[in-house]
This record gives structure tokens, sequence and C-alpha cells, in this order.
């Protein structure tokens, strides 16, 4: 079983050779078995390729997802710019 902290990578190449094995009709237990990977694994990739062409999960997210990942990300810029202006409030407040 695979480290769950250190997780496998595996390269867009290789995810699109595996999604050829199964669209080829190589059974899918022989795929998992053969190349170690789980079967949710493989059926993401699958529906990633089918739908947009890409096994990367933000390419296969729907606006509705993104919305909350733009958020956070615009959040966080937020609060690195306050934290920016609070360190330079006592400067700018000496007379």
């Amino acid at each position: 079983m695979a480290d769950p902290r250190h997780p496998r990578r595996f390269t867009e190449e290789f995810k699109r050779q595996i999604v050829q094995l199964y669209e080829n009709g190589k059974p899918t237990v022989e795929i998992e078995r053969e190349y170690g990977i789980c079967h949710s694994t493989l059926h993401r990739w699958v529906r990633g390729i089918r739908n947009s062409g890409s096994t990367r999960a933000a390419d296969n997210r729907t606006p509705e997802e993104n919305e909350p990942v733009e958020l956070r990300k615009r959040n966080r810029q937020l609060e690195m710019e306050v934290d920016v202006l609070k360190q330079a409030a006592p400067v700018f407040a000496r007379k």
C-alpha cells in the first residue's frame, strides 16, 4: 500500500497511456493490479479525459466548484495586504 505521507506522482503521459489501455478494452482489474493504481484513481482519470481532455483536477472543475477555490485565494491575498498595512501603520502614524 502506498504511503499517504508521500503520494505517488504520475505524469500526464502515463495517465493518458493508462486511459488508452482502458479504452482499448483491457480489464480494469488487470490495469489496477499491473500498475498498482487504485480503482477510483483510474476512473477519475478516465472521466477527466472524456470530459475535458485532461486529468488535472483544476481542469475538470465546474464553475460552481471553482468559486470557493477562487474566494479562498482572494481571501488569502487580502489577509496578506492587511498584515502589511498593520505593520506600516506605526510608521505613518508618527508625527
